[in-house]
C-alpha cells in the first residue's frame, strides 16, 4: 500500500486553518507548468530538501523517490522525519510510518526516538533534526525532510526560537484548569497575549495550558510562523497539493483502512507501555479513538467516523499552515498514484 494512501500522520497540529483546499498551483505531477513561483535552489544542487504538504498528499513516497534518484546520480541522501507522531515507537500503523521494507535502504532518521509516556518539545527536535541534517551534511549527503507537522517543520527550516517548559507552572495551570475550567485560563491569556488567546482552540486543554505558560513566563516567544521567516541554511521546499475533493474521500477511505490493519489491536499493545499516560501520544489521530474503542466507549465504526472527521479537520490546518512558505514550488499531486510521484522526482532529479 502507497504512503499516500495510509494513516493521517499526527494530531500535534500547530496552525488554525482555512479549507483543505489549498487554493495552491504549481508544477502538477505530470509535469505541466503553473504560475506558482519555486525556489531558486535546483534539487541536484541542494543540500537540504523538504517535502510538505497535507496529510494523504504522498510526502513519503516522493521522498523516498527523490532520495532514490540522488544516490543513482552519484549524491547519497538520508531522510530526517518531520511527522511529530512519527517520533514514537510502536505508534506505526495510525501514522503511516514506513516499513523497514518499504524505506528501500535509504536511511531514516528521526524514527521511533521516543517513548509513548514521553511528551514531544518541539524545541527537542529542533535540536535533534537540526544535528542529524548536519551529520548528513558531515557525510556528503543531502538531506531530505519529510513531513507535515507544520510547527516541526517550520523549527527546522527556519529561524524560530522555543521556550523551554517550566514543569511547576505547568502543574499549577493543570490544577486551575481541572478546578476553574478553561474559560479562567483563556481570560488570563488574552491579557498576557491577546494574539495567542484569539488563535487558540480553548477546547484543548494541553494547547492552552502550554500557551498560557509561555505567556506567563518573562522570555515570551510565540512559536508561530512569522510572516517572512528567516532561513536557518539554503533548502528548496516542495510542497505537495491534493484537490481538495479527492484528499477529504482518501482520508476518509484511509482511516477504515488504518482500523481494518490493526489499529486497535497496535494500541491495546501500547496501552501496556503507559500509553494513556503520555500527554502527547495519547491524543493522536486514531490513537485517542482507538483508545475510547478499548474502554467501551466507542464502537469501531465510531471511531472510523471519527477519525476521518479529525483527519479532515487537521488537513485543512496543514494546507493553511503550509500556504504561507513563500518560497516553496507547489506540485499538484492530484490522482498522482506511487508510479506518478516517481516520475514527478524523475524531473526533480534528472
Amino acid at each position: 500500500m502507497s504512503a499516500a494512501d495510509r494513516g493521517p500522520g499526527d494530531a500535534h497540529t500547530d496552525a488554525t486553518g482555512a479549507d483543505a483546499d489549498g487554493a495552491a498551483t504549481g508544477t502538477d505531477a505530470t509535469g505541466a507548468d503553473s504560475d506558482t513561483a519555486a525556489s531558486g535552489t535546483a534539487a541536484t544542487d541542494a543540500d537540504l530538501i523538504a517535502v510538505v504538504g497535507a496529510t494523504g498528499t504522498g510526502k513519503s513516497d516522493l521522498g523516498i523517490a527523490l532520495a532514490e534518484r540522488l544516490r543513482a546520480s552519484g549524491r547519497p541522501a538520508e531522510i530526517v522525519n518531520a511527522d511529530a507522531m512519527q517520533l514514537y515507537r510502536g505508534m506505526d500503523i495510525g501514522t503511516a510510518k514506513l516499513t523497514v521494507a518499504e524505506r528501500r535502504g535509504v536511511p531514516h532518521h528521526q524514527l521511533d526516538v521516543l517513548d509513548v509516556t514521553d511528551e514531544a518539545s518541539v524545541a527537542a527536535y529542533q535540536r535533534d533534526a537540526r544535528a542529524e541534517i548536519d551529520a548528513v551534511h558531515g557525510r556528503g549527503g543531502v538531506a531530505i525532510l519529510v513531513g507535515g507537522s507544520g510547527l516541526y517543520v517550520s523549527a527546522v527550516l527556519f529561524d524560530l526560537a522555543f521556550p523551554g517548559t517550566d514543569p511547576e507552572l505547568r502543574a499549577q495551570l493543570e490544577r486551575e484548569h481541572d478546578e476553574l475550567g478553561p474559560g479562567i485560563l483563556l481570560e488570563r491569556l488574552r491579557a498576557l497575549d491577546p494574539t495567542a488567546a484569539a488563535t487558540i482552540d480553548a477546547r484543548n486543554p494541553r494547547r492552552l495550558i502550554r500557551a498560557l505558560e509561555i505567556a506567563s513566563r518573562s522570555e515570551v516567544v510565540t512559536p508561530s510562523l512569522p510572516s517572512a521567516p528567516r532561513a536557518w541554511r539554503p533548502a528548496r521546499i516542495l510542497h505537495l497539493h491534493r484537490e481538495r475533493q479527492q484528499l477529504i474521500a482518501g482520508l476518509h477511505e484511509r482511516a477504515a483502512r488504518m482500523f481494518a490493519a490493526g489499529l486497535v489491536d497496535e494500541v491495546d499493545a501500547l496501552r501496556e507501555q503507559g500509553l494513556e499516560r503520555g500527554r502527547t501520544a495519547r491524543a493522536a489521530i486514531g490513537y485517542s479513538q482507538a483508545l475510547e474503542v478499548l474502554r467501551g466507549e466507542s464502537t469501531v465504526a465510531q471511531a472510523v467516523e471519527a477519525t476521518g472527521i479529525a483527519t479532515r479537520k487537521y488537513a485543512r490546518r496543514q494546507v493553511s499552515w503550509f500556504r504561507r512558505y513563500a518560497d516553496a514550488e507547489v506540485l499538484d499531486v492530484t490522482g498522482a498514484d506511487r508510479t506518478a510521484l516517481t516520475e514527478t522526482a524523475r524531473r526533480i532529479v534528472p
